[in-house]
Formats: structure tokens, sequence, C-alpha cells
């Protein structure tokens, strides 16, 4: 390295102006923390009333309760549907990461004060509406800035270990919202809701943008590697993070900015013709619909086949939660493995795994196996999450002109698109089919079965039937 790049770097490293913690705070192990606890807390609001909402309705004195529960997860995805493009375009075109997800979690705050105090149906929906436009904050913004904080060596284990946060919320919210209404009231689950929300607030006051670290000499997205010679200065400089892009002979792992932001018509015109983009985008769909079928009618369930009370479903989910801390491996497992072998064998593993424990969830005869089939279920399907992200940055870099918020703007379109259809789907089907929810779980396993099949084809840089066919043709 020259004296002069040198000196100019050292002048840079040791400026006044130099923001405190800029090694950390733009780091993107200190990224995936706050994506992920910004997952996490969403998952947790999201699912936190799951035990308390078909009680609290009927304490209202309403009736039809699966499908009111169901209503409420359609203004969520209602909000989520609304709020993704334009935060995806705007996120895009202003090059920005951090202040929408500020005002997303503004709107998650406000959204558990409107819950919390809701003297009405229609109060209860205005929330969930807001909630969601929080959500696609985090699912479009939050993981936009992961990928571009992340080394592409890495991405897809990095966003495993944040979409660990799906699981963690998934365990924590049901028992601690049955929990904190049976001992608190209403107001209880809010309460702790809100206070997440501060916490995951202040994280994401503390993190750097790439692009703001950049001129300050740090590039999160170099990734070490090894040299040797005359580079060894250079190659100290990379490992810790400090090297200006002219000081680089790397190219950058990230996505740089589009010049000519594309318009929205343009991006979805690209994305169509696009088979393993439309793939992608099936697979969000269905996990979105599995995802959200089960959470309007799992209570009912519960009460109808076991008799539990709204204490006894939050004390259940309790005791499910300790096998299922290990839930949350799951994505963390299967972005390291897709790192290491690929989207295409991951991803159609992990649902196929699931399909079978649908069919033992139909069982009646034992509780016990009922939450044994539930937490492996939830854990092969969580597993689908990671590889099929990591899927979504990989077609971003391979399309000219569509960035990673474009792409998890449609995953989030598609992901929503399966939570408004699901629980309205399940709730109808339970109220009006005699066995609705052996209905809804054999829906849920062709759906999974059918996303299988067509990963095959379609999924990875290699997909699975490409690689027969090469075999065959040895």
């Amino acid at each position: 390295m020259a004296p002069s790049a040198s000196n100019s770097l050292k002048d840079v490293a040791t400026s006044p102006d130099r923001p405190w913690g800029l090694h950390w705070r733009t780091s993107y192990w200190f990224t995936t923390y706050v994506i992920g606890l910004g997952v996490a807390v969403d998952i947790v609001v999201y699912s936190i009333i799951v035990p308390v909402v078909p009680f609290q309705l009927e304490h209202l004195g309403y009736t039809g309760i699966s499908a009111l529960s169901g209503w409420l997860l359609f203004a969520y995805s209602g909000g989520l549907l609304v709020a993704t493009i334009p935060v995806a375009v705007l996120s895009e075109r202003y090059n920005s990461r951090k202040h929408p997800m500020l005002a997303g979690l503004i709107a998650l705050i406000t959204s558990q004060i409107l819950f919390m105090e809701a003297p009405s149906f229609a109060v209860m929906c205005l929330a969930r509406i807001f909630q969601g436009i929080s959500s696609a904050v985090v699912w479009v913004v939050g993981l936009a800035f992961l990928c571009d904080a992340t080394p592409k060596e890495i991405i897809g284990r990095q966003i495993g270990f944040a979409m660990s946060g799906q699981s963690i919320g998934l365990i924590l919210g049901s028992p601690i919202g049955g929990t904190l209404y049976s001992r608190f009231g209403f107001r209880g689950p809010f309460v702790f809701t809100i206070i997440c929300a501060s916490i995951d607030l202040l994280s994401r006051l503390a993190i750097i943008e790439p692009n703001e670290s950049r001129k300050w000499g740090v590039d999160p997205t170099i990734y070490p590697r090894s040299t040797s010679g005359s580079s060894k200065e250079t190659a100290q400089l990379v490992t810790e993070g400090i090297l200006p892009r002219e000081a680089s002979s790397e190219p950058q792992s990230g996505i740089e900015s589009v010049d000519c932001p594309l318009s929205l018509v343009q991006v979805m015109l690209k994305l169509f013709k696009s088979s393993r983009a439309l793939v992608a985008l099936v697979m969000a769909f269905v996990y979105g619909f599995v995802y959200s079928s089960q959470e309007p009618i799992l209570p009912l369930h519960l009460q109808s086949i076991w008799g539990l009370t709204s204490k006894k479903v939050g004390v259940f989910l309790l005791a499910l939660s300790v096998p299922m801390l290990f839930k949350f491996k799951a994505s963390s497992i299967t972005g390291w493995l897709t790192d290491k072998f690929g989207a295409e064998w991951v991803a159609p593993a992990s649902m196929m795994l699931a399909v079978p424990w649908f069919g033992i969830l139909t069982i009646e005869s034992s509780l016990p196996l009922f939450g044994v089939a539930f937490v492996l279920e939830s854990f092969f399907t969580s597993g689908a999450i990671s590889p099929l992200t990591a899927e979504l940055a990989a077609v971003s870099r391979n399309i000219q002109g569509v960035g990673y918020a474009h792409m998890y703007a449609a995953f989030n379109v598609a992901f929503g698109i399966g939570t408004t259809i699901g629980p309205i789907v399940s709730g109808q089907m339970y109220d009006h089919i005699q066995k609705g929810w052996l209905a809804t779980c054999i829906l849920g396993a062709a759906l999974l079965f059918v996303a299988v099949l067509l990963t095959i084809p379609y999924t990875g840089d290699k997909p699975l039937l490409t690689r027969l066919r090469n075999a065959l043709m040895v």
C-alpha cells in the first residue's frame, strides 16, 4: 500500500468526528442482531394475541369467534400488503434503510397502544393494520439492510441467524400472551410488547448504515481472504474491516445502488420473466399460508378436543416452548447449509420433512403426541425460510436493476397474500366443516408438497432437475 494511502487511512481512523463504536455499530454481526431482534419482536407482537383474542372477543360478547380471529389476521396482512410496495420503492429510491426502520417501530408501538385500549372489534382491526405496516418495514427494509451490510459469501448464514428471531418470537409469543392475560388481564400482553419494542428502538438507533460507515473507511461487506506478499498490510485492514473503497482491489460483496432506479412496473416485469424468482415467491406464499392458517383455530381446537381454557392453552404452549427452543436453530442450520450446498437442496428437504407431521396433528387421542407433532412440524417449516430468503438475495444479484428491497418487497407481497388468505380459509373451514382442523392440516401438507415439486426444476444456481439431467448424460 502506498504511504499516502496508508496515512490517509490513519487520518480517517483517528478523526474526532468519527462516530463512536463505528466498528461494532456497522459490523454485519451487529446488523444481524438488530434485524433478528426486529423479527423476533415483530413475531412476538403478532403471535402474543393468538391465545388471547378468542377469549377477549367472547368477553366482549361477540359470536363466530374463529371467523373474527381470521379477520383480525386479515387486517394485519392488509396493512402489510398496502405498505410493502411504497416502503420498498422509497427505500431503494433514497437508498435509506435506518429511517424507515425507525418509522416502522413507531407504527408498531402505536398499534400496541390501540389494541390495548380497544373497546371494539373495529379498533382491534385498525391496530392490526398498523402492526402490518410495521411488519412490512422489518421484512422489506430490515432484510435488505442485512444483505447490504453482509458479505455475499455468508449471506445465507447471517440471514439464518436473523431468521432465528422468527422462531424465538413464535416460541415466546403465545405462551407469554396466555400467561400474562390470565394473570394481569387484557392489557398485560401489550405492556410486555411495548417494552420489547422500546429495546428494539434503542438497537435501531445505534446501528450505522454501510453507506455511512464507508465514509470513515469501514466496509462491513468485505469478507477476509487469504493474501500474501505485498498485500499483507491490505489483508490486515480488510480483516479489521477498515478499508476505503479505493484502497481495496477486491470487488465489493454487496449490491451497489442502482444508478438509474427502475419503476415499479419495470421491476415487476423483470421478476415475472424469471422462473426462479416466481418459484421463490410461490414458496413465500405457501409458507405464509401454512404459517398463518393454524393460528386462529389452534386455541379453539385445543379447547374443543381437550377442553383447555385460555390459561391452559398458554400453559400448554409454554410447555412446548422447552423443546421448541431447538426450533430457532432450524433457520441458522439451514442458512449455513444453504451457503455450503445451495438452496436447491435445503429448501425442498426442509419442506418435505414437515409434511408427515401434519398428518400426526390430526390424531386426537393424545395431547402429548399432538405437542410433539406441532413442535416438529414448526421446526421443519421454519427451516425453509433461510434458503428462501437467501434464494431471493441470489435472484436479486442476477437481475440487473432489481435491488434487495425490491426482492424482499415481492417476498412480502407473496407472504402477505398467504397470511391474508390462510387465516380466513382456515377460520371458515373450521366453522363450516365438521372436521375443520383435519381439512386445514391436509391443505397445508398439500401446498408444501406442491412447493417441493416446483423447487426441483427451478430453485438454486444448479436446480436438482438440471443436476439429474447432467448426471444421466454422463
